[in-house]
Order: C-alpha cells, then structure tokens, then sequence
C-alpha cells in the first residue's frame, strides 16, 4: 500500500495557517467506500484509511517510510501566488476602480 507524504493547505474556511507546517503521512484507498444497503451509510474494510500521522519536516516524514518499508508518494506544496489585500483596501481614498454595489 502506498503512503502519501504532504503538508496539508490551509483551511478554505479561514484565513488562519494552524495545522499547516507539519507533514503528513496517510495512505492511498486500498478498497473503495461502499454504501451499506438498508441505512445507506458509506463503510469500507480498509482500516488503513483511518492512520494520519504527523511530523515536524519532511525528511522525518521521509525516513520513516523509509525506515518501516513503506513505499510513499512525495506532494510538494505549491507557494500563495494570491496578492495580500485586506479589507480596509475596499474603502481606500486613492482606490483604482470606483466602488460599486
């Protein structure tokens, strides 16, 4: 089963970076979710599916695969591209565009 080695993106909810700066190491879906037939509950029997474990760099992530036998997938994250604005930038004197509603 391979491994997935990532460092999470921010929550699209907030504008907070909390849990961002660890590395993460989960594992791809062996079986897919099947939905049980009388309640409709989505279920699998793969029970690696559940193990997230947590590291301070990359290379610790990358050793204990290594380490454990585990065969693993490296995700780099992409750098913000987005331009800082903040809200106040809305109602500036000197604003660019006229304000509309």
């Amino acid at each position: 089963m391979v491994a997935r080695i990532f460092r999470p993106a921010r929550n699209a909810m907030q504008s907070g970076k909390a849990k961002t700066e660890r590395w993460m190491l989960t594992y791809e879906p062996e079986v897919p979710v099947s939905v049980e037939p009388l309640m409709g509950y989505t279920s699998t029997v793969d029970m690696k599916r559940q193990i997230k474990l947590s590291f301070d760099t990359q290379e610790e992530a990358i050793a204990y695969a290594e380490k454990n036998g585990i065969p693993y997938q490296l995700f780099t994250a992409q750098d913000d591209t987005r331009k800082k604005i903040s809200y106040s930038d809305n109602f500036k004197f000197g604003r660019a565009q006229a304000w509309t509603h």
